[in-house]
This record gives C-alpha cells, sequence and structure tokens, in this order.
C-alpha cells in the first residue's frame, strides 16, 4: 500500500519481513576498507548506522561466515553477502488494527477521542502502534494524505479530542482554520499549587529548550504562544484549571504552566509530582469546536475524562 511521506512523495510500504539479499565480490578498490564502509557502497539507500545494525545483528557474511563488527578489514576477492532488512522508519507507515474512539465521522472528517497512552505519529522509539497507523487501517484515503490527514496532535499522555481529515480538500482547510485560530480547542488540566481566582492569561513564546532537546521552555526567540487559564478548583496545595488554547505549540500549557510555577500533576518532564493517583501528566483535551470546512456546519465535541483523570478531578473539585 502506498504512503505520503512528509516531503509529499509516495513509496510502498514494506513489510515487517521484506528482506533482500545483495552478494559481491570484493574488489581492489574495497582492500582494506571497514566493512561498513563496504555495505554503504553496496546498499548506498541505507544509512550506515542501520547497515552497523544488521552486522551487529548477524544478517551480513564474509566468506560464508558471520561478520565480526562493523570495523572488520575487507579484503580483496572475499565474498561479501547482505541481508537488507528495511528500517523501523520504513516500516512505519503501514495499516494496524488499533481501536479507535471516533466520536463523529463523515466523508470529509472524523474527530476521535485520543487514549492517555497513545502516540500520535511515528518517531523514534514508536514506529508502530500509533493513531496514525490506525488511521491507515480506518480508511482508504488516508495513505493518500500527508501524515494521514493529521493536521495537529496530542501528546502521548494527554488525552481527550482531535480532528482528522480524510480529504486533501478537507485537510487543506482545517490547516488554514487552525493558522487563523479559528479551531477552539479547551482542555482540562489539574497541577501543582493553589492558582488564584482571577483568570489569566500567559502570552509568551515557546521555542526548543536549549539544555534538553526533549523539553520544550518560554524563550524571546521563540514562536508565540497563548493560553488562557481559568481555576475551577484550588485545595491542598494542587488546582483545577480550565485551558484555552490560542496557538498550537508543542507541549504549549505544560510549558507555560510551569513557567509560571504550576507544572501539570504527574508530569515529571516539566517537573511535576504524581498525586492524586495519576501517574501521567494530568491533561485532557475536553472540548473542541471548529466550522465543518466543506458543509459550513458548526461542530461542537465534549469529552468526558477518563476514569484515572475524572478521579483525580473530582477529589479536587468536590472532595471525593
Amino acid at each position: 500500500m502506498p504512503f505520503m511521506t512528509e516531503e509529499g512523495d509516495y513509496r510502498e510500504t514494506p513489510s515487517e519481513t521484506e528482506s533482500e539479499r545483495r552478494c559481491e565480490l570484493a574488489g581492489a578498490a574495497w582492500h582494506g576498507l571497514r566493512l561498513d564502509r563496504v555495505l554503504v557502497a553496496m546498499a548506498p539507500e541505507f544509512s550506515r548506522s542501520h547497515l552497523q545494525g544488521l552486522i551487529e545483528r548477524g544478517h551480513v557474511w564474509v566468506d560464508a561466515a558471520a561478520a565480526r563488527a562493523p570495523s572488520q578489514k575487507v579484503r580483496a576477492g572475499q565474498r561479501i553477502e547482505v541481508e537488507l532488512i528495511a528500517t523501523e522508519e520504513s516500516l512505519a507507515f503501514r495499516p494496524e488494527p488499533i481501536p479507535l474512539v471516533v466520536v463523529h465521522e463523515d466523508a470529509h472528517l472524523l474527530v476521535v477521542d485520543k487514549p492517555a497512552g497513545l502516540v500520535v505519529h511515528p518517531a523514534a522509539g514508536n514506529w508502530s502502534g500509533t493513531l496514525l497507523n490506525g488511521l491507515l487501517a480506518h480508511h482508504a484515503g488516508a495513505a493518500g494524505l500527508p501524515r494521514a490527514g493529521i493536521v495537529h496532535r496530542l501528546d502521548k499522555d494527554t488525552s481527550g479530542l482531535l480532528v482528522v481529515a480524510k480529504t486533501l480538500q478537507a485537510m487543506t482547510a482545517l490547516v488554514r482554520l487552525i493558522a487563523e485560530r479559528a479551531v477552539h480547542r479547551q482542555y482540562l488540566a489539574i497541577c501543582h499549587g493553589e492558582v488564584g481566582p482571577t483568570a489569566f492569561t500567559v502570552d509568551a513564546p515557546i521555542g526548543r529548550d536549549p539544555q534538553s532537546r526533549v523539553r520544550m521552555a518560554v524563550l524571546a526567540s521563540g514562536k508565540p504562544a497563548r493560553t488562557d487559564v481559568e481555576r475551577i478548583a484550588a485545595r491542598d496545595g494542587l488546582s483545577a484549571l480550565r485551558c484555552t488554547l490560542h496557538s498550537g505549540r508543542t507541549h504549549q500549557i505544560r510549558v507555560h504552566l510551569a513557567s509560571r510555577g504550576h507544572p501539570l500533576v504527574a508530569d515529571a518532564l516539566y517537573g511535576g509530582a504524581a498525586a492524586l493517583g495519576l501517574t501521567r501528566q494530568a491533561l485532557h483535551a475536553y472540548r473542541l469546536g471548529f466550522v465543518h470546512p466543506v458543509t459550513g456546519a458548526s461542530l461542537q465535541f465534549e469529552s468526558p475524562p477518563p476514569p484515572d483523570f475524572a478521579q483525580a478531578w473530582s477529589r479536587l473539585t468536590h472532595g471525593r
């Protein structure tokens, strides 16, 4: 099944078992070279690091004997054989029968209620089992769309609603609506510290943390980001909040609240400790609203928090 890469070109999706054997006799030009350099010459479409991994996993032979190490020197006349196995990344864009909680679907788009723990898009460490894999299995049109129609994301451990396009027309329009701040997204959050009763706005640019590539931070050089924050309840050193996004930067709510000294409960990346039984970041995308990009109908959806979040929320807001 073909898929479209983020660069816009189409490739064939390889199966997990797809492999190819290549065999060559080493000529004078290869004499004395490291084995991994020879493999790069034999299979230039693969990265050197991937080919080194094939050596280490026993998929390379020199004169019918398993290769010892990437640094092994090749001699002229030796027979070099390699079993080329697809990279994890190339296997990522394939259909998988992942259960999806679909709260709305029509010919142009669908709205999914994502559980905590589900990765939205394949990336290092999560090349399978993602929402994208599930979308490819859910409808045939996903294979012909960039990112299978995903137009915005939720972090792995954030639960809740997101909209996905099913056609290129809808995808183009939804991207435009998001850029115009016309897709309304509200979240429920539980943070450390007792936030004051007056609603406030965090209007602070966000960029990659220069000290850690896995974190974001408030930086003068970052992209504009705005979050409205309203307290619902506060007790025992914790607060229940409703947050409204006016932009969609990576980790936006998490970063903005942490920058004010209120990291999310159980958000270890930004300094939040576990509490109220929560072991994942206390963030739930509970409300999503937008004008249908094709029909013009006004759509609004709400998602009740999952059990772990709901229990923590009730203890904080109702004392039980």
